[in-house]
């Protein structure tokens, strides 16, 4: 099965640490993020690897050619200007006709396989993983009608979203969608999935998930990574 790693980001949202490593890189525990997924999509039976590349590029290549697994088939493609979050597809010579993409600074138990089963029983275009998120408003918030009458009011209310994880399923169909050669985000590409009526599904995952986006979400995943290590590194502890 084929998996592509989207790599090439620059992570703004993590400065400074993002200064001199890229952010499938940085390390949690005794591993940097990228390896810690490499051997997740080892477990579960991904042995097609692509990483998109981008900034600082030279450190990935550096790295995986040090800790490489011999038995992985691991390629490269380089954006040398920036593609988005999904332009960067159109770079991969072959794609087979379903393959995973996946962000990488993604930390989850999600299993893979059962993802990638799900999607080509649905025959869908597009599975996309999500994860129930509660989002705490620290205002109170005021419902009105079109002449601003107040209708409602909820003191610092909570409101739980289905959000995506940065993990999804694809049709080599999906290609279509995705213009070469201009920056094309995943926002972009679900929008335009919706518009022209594909099967898109979501996958909805229960387990353990965060997004290494911002600084304070990174001193979490190196907390929680020791916490959840035999979790998150199944079959290998």
């Amino acid at each position: 099965m084929q998996a592509v790693i989207l790599a090439g980001g620059k992570g703004r949202r993590l400065l400074p640490y993002t200064t001199v490593l890229p952010k499938p890189l940085m390390p949690i525990g005794d591993y940097p993020i990228l390896e810690v997924i490499l051997r997740q999509l080892k477990y579960y039976g991904f042995d097609d690897i692509t990483i998109c590349t981008g900034y600082l590029h030279e450190l990935i290549h550096a790295y995986l050619d040090y800790t490489r697994d011999p038995d992985a088939n691991i390629t490269y493609t380089h954006e040398r200007e920036p593609l988005g979050t999904i332009g960067p597809l159109h770079l991969i010579k072959k794609l087979d006709d379903n393959f995973l993409v996946m962000n990488g600074d993604v930390l989850s138990d999600i299993d893979f396989l059962s993802l990638f089963k799900t999607h080509t029983q649905r025959n869908a275009m597009a599975t996309i993983a999500t994860f129930k998120r509660e989002v705490n408003m620290e205002f109170g918030v005021i419902e009105k009608n079109k002449k601003s009458r107040i209708t409602g009011f909820s003191e610092k209310p909570h409101y739980h979203f289905d959000v995506s994880m940065g993990v999804n399923v694809f049709s080599g169909e999906v290609l279509d969608l995705i213009p070469k050669g201009t920056p094309f985000g995943f926002d972009q590409l679900m929008i335009s999935l919706i518009e022209n009526h594909k099967p898109v599904f979501s996958y909805p995952h229960e387990g353990y998930w965060l997004d290494i986006g911002k600084p304070d979400d990174y001193a979490r995943s190196v907390e929680e990574f020791e916490m959840y290590k035999k979790m998150l590194l199944p079959g290998m502890l």
